[in-house]
């Protein structure tokens, strides 16, 4: 009998270390790709890329670690066409053209980062968030991690969509062509203007911390300046997002992103692959904003200007009215290394759940339809720039949305000097089911 008892004692002894090692494996989440060596191998050497040698790191409030990398050591210059790429340390002369008049109110914040409370990168470095196991793993695959599924028609949708179509008041109406936009797992509520060939745009996005349902799923709030047909074209994009499963929590961080070919081979989320260059210290993409705005009479915003620098063609992301925080080079791309043409402000739910019932929860914008101050989410002082040095309000705008019942777009011009763009809504409602 008491050899019995031992062996009992031994299995369940057993049972419990495996369950512990499972329980330890998921919590890191191991069980979703396969733990052979083959695999242990392609992740380390996948963070090895992703985390440059750093001269000084810190942990951030927010649970981050932040690197302090050699400007000439981050990621970008692992890509093929920028292995002899002389950096630009900053834009050339008089390439950002004017600046707006600001509009002074106390009602207006600027969005801080949080890693900015604990510490501070030294001048030749950029701060990059430290990439971790965890992160990778969250990705149905290491060579997709940081990036966008590629773009595919929606045929099913296409034609659902409902137009508002608005000009500032004195100019024709004009229809954008839908198949730019209508996307699978897509849904899209923007501010649009084509026909001109442009060298840049700007705009002041107010940040919120709309929910955001499933894991896998994402939502933005940001500017978009792209060149070619919906299925091949090439983009630049930057505003603020919420995305788990690129950063494992749902708080609103600072993106840029870029593809050539539609995100079926090329392109990225921040500095998750080669491409984007880098330059300032002081603003580290992917991190964490606050505070955001709420429901009330203050609101909190970022100020964003995408701009060409006419003397290299690179194309430069500028952060408030001062910090040039790094640029795309002209490498990276073979039409808009000349010109976009077309600009879209405002925001963008992906989800394998749009168009489908039930539709997702999560939310764009403040996650409300609501078109006014302190209430919805909006996109003020909006300006491009054609092949002069002019920011200026676009001569056409029109809105778009792809599911008029879910997410809105609405251009409030009327009786206004400088029109304001709102957008966005909760997803899954009694009007969106």
């Amino acid at each position: 009998m008491g050899k019995v008892v031992y062996f009992h004692g031994f299995v369940l002894e057993a049972l419990m270390l495996l369950l512990a090692v499972h329980f330890v494996l998921s919590s890191d989440g191991l069980d979703n790709m396969s733990m052979s060596k083959h695999n242990l191998s392609t992740i380390s050497k996948k963070l090895k890329l992703l985390n440059p040698p750093a001269v000084k790191s810190f942990k951030s409030a927010d649970g981050d670690t932040i690197n302090c990398v050699e400007l000439y050591k981050q990621p970008a210059f692992n890509h093929p066409a920028l292995r002899n790429h002389t950096i630009q340390m900053k834009p050339s002369p008089g390439s950002t053209g004017p600046t707006i008049q600001k509009q002074n109110s106390p009602r207006l914040k600027v969005v801080s980062q949080v890693w900015k409370r604990s510490g501070s990168c030294p001048k030749g470095t950029v701060p990059i968030r430290k990439i971790k196991k965890a992160d990778l793993l969250r990705a149905g695959s290491l060579d997709r991690f940081g990036r966008k599924n590629p773009t595919v028609a929606d045929e099913s949708r296409r034609n659902k969509n409902i137009y508002a179509d608005q000009t500032n008041g004195s100019n024709p109406i004009r229809r954008v062509n839908d198949i730019y936009f209508t996307q699978a797992n897509h849904s899209t509520a923007v501010l649009v203007t084509e026909g001109f060939s442009y060298s840049g745009a700007k705009a002041d996005i107010n940040v919120w911390m709309p929910s955001v349902e499933w894991d896998d799923e994402y939502t933005t709030g940001q500017i978009w300046l792209r060149n070619g047909p919906w299925y091949n074209f090439e983009s630049m994009e930057a505003g603020w997002m919420i995305n788990p499963s690129v950063y494992g929590d749902r708080q609103p961080r600072l993106f840029v992103y870029w593809t050539a070919d539609s995100s079926k081979e090329t392109g990225c989320f921040d500095l998750l692959c080669s491409g984007f260059v880098q330059t300032s210290e002081k603003i580290a993409l992917g991190s964490v904003m606050d505070p955001v705005s709420w429901p009330g009479p203050y609101q909190y915003q970022i100020t964003l200007y995408i701009y060409k620098d006419f003397d290299t063609n690179n194309w430069w992301l500028q952060y408030g009215n001062d910090v040039n925080i790094g640029y795309w080079p002209a490498e990276l791309f073979s039409s808009l290394c000349h010109q976009a043409t077309f600009v879209e402000w405002g925001g963008q739910v992906y989800s394998s759940r749009i168009g489908k019932a039930p539709h997702t929860a999560t939310g764009m914008g403040s996650g409300q339809t609501l078109r006014t101050f302190g209430y919805g989410c909006y996109i003020r002082q909006i300006r491009i720039r054609d092949n002069n040095l002019i920011l200026k309000y676009p001569v056409w705008v029109d809105t778009y949305t792809d599911e008029y019942n879910c997410y809105h777009a609405f251009n409030n011009w009327e009786y206004m000097i400088d029109p304001e763009f709102y957008f966005g809504g909760p997803g899954r409602s009694p009007v969106c089911p």
